[in-house]
């Protein structure tokens, strides 16, 4: 009975790992493509050059 609780508990552990995976390379997609879009829209700045659209 323990090794078969054990082999479903490292299944279940190894699925949500997966999951957990895919989610955050989708974070990470989306972050790059609003990373990239921020040199398309960025504004100009009171100098006249082209300043960064985001705060940091």
């Amino acid at each position: 009975m323990v090794p078969i609780l054990l082999v479903l508990l490292l299944v279940l552990i190894l699925f949500g790992a997966g999951f957990a995976v895919k989610v955050l390379w989708y974070i990470a997609l989306a972050v790059l493509v609003l990373w990239l879009l921020g040199f398309l829209v960025r504004g100009t700045n009171a100098a006249g050059g082209r300043g960064r659209w985001y705060r940091w």
